[in-house]
């Protein structure tokens, strides 16, 4: 087993022993930066639901959505729930297409802010910041994120993969409505999410994996995923599976779209 003191770029506050979502999502990605609760979590994940497949997705999703965001003249992007960055982050993808886009990343759990620091280092154009964002006015009101970004202008809101850590209680519609009058028209939210509408017993499963870790998660119906959009027209083709948005070729759908179990869409404010 590693020590601590082979880990000593961990934040002492973070709990070892305690699964994180976004430790897991690394480990399904094939990162570095997760530890031995993580990887079984993952695992017991990956015996109920294609659990790989589903990061994989979601991950090309990401980079197919910001790249659309591009095309539609985006250059300043708010990644809520960045998690740890692997290969093909935000700022990577972006910066290729427009050397002077900005973007910040926010996530909640230390370690993924302690290595985005390291990653970030010396880029001007990119910061990360450790916060909630369930708490949309501590995250809007931060000095740094307004000197990097200019609401006067649209920005790219990015959630992909993290509201459904958000309970019901939470209200993640009423969350996502204050981001949105945060920002201009023509800004655009993108989202994906854990939905049992193709997999409901396997996906039931899954929901009851998270429900025993610090950040239970809840699946919800294209209709609950839908109603997020209030206040922006999504893009075509709607809000589908990660898969069906927008893929660089017919072939990569399958024959199973379902399996992928995060809908995703991109929507414009207006």
């Amino acid at each position: 087993m590693v020590s601590r003191q082979e880990l000593s770029w961990v934040p002492k506050e973070v709990d070892l022993d305690l699964p994180s979502s976004a430790r897991v999502y690394d480990y399904l990605l094939g990162g570095g930066h997760n530890f031995e609760h993580d990887r079984v979590m993952a695992e017991s994940l990956a015996a109920v639901v294609p659990i790989r497949i589903m990061a994989q997705l979601n991950r090309s999703f990401l980079r197919r959505a910001v790249l659309a965001l591009c095309d539609q003249g985006i250059d300043q992007f708010l990644d809520l729930g960045s998690g740890i960055p692997t290969v093909g982050n935000v700022h990577e993808v972006v910066q290729q297409v427009n050397p002077d886009a900005r973007v910040a990343y926010v996530d909640i759990d230390p370690v993924a802010v302690a290595h985005a620091e390291l990653i970030l280092a010396g880029d001007p154009r990119s910061i990360v910041l450790h916060a909630d964002l369930r708490a949309p006015h501590t995250i809007l009101d931060r000095p740094e994120l307004r000197e990097l970004l200019d609401f006067t202008r649209p920005v790219g809101l990015l959630m992909l993969g993290v509201l459904q850590y958000v309970s019901d209680e939470a209200d993640p519609w009423e969350v996502i409505a204050t981001y949105r009058k945060a920002l201009s028209a023509g800004s655009f939210l993108a989202v994906s999410h854990f939905t049992p509408d193709g997999m409901p017993e396997e996906m039931a499963k899954l929901e009851a994996i998270f429900a025993k870790t610090a950040e239970p998660a809840t699946t919800r119906s294209h209709t609950q995923i839908e109603r997020m959009f209030a206040g922006f027209e999504l893009l075509d083709p709607g809000l589908v599976y990660t898969v069906q948005w927008r893929p660089e070729s017919p072939d990569d759908v399958g024959d199973h779209p379902e399996r992928s179990n995060l809908l995703a869409g991109v929507g414009r404010k207006t």
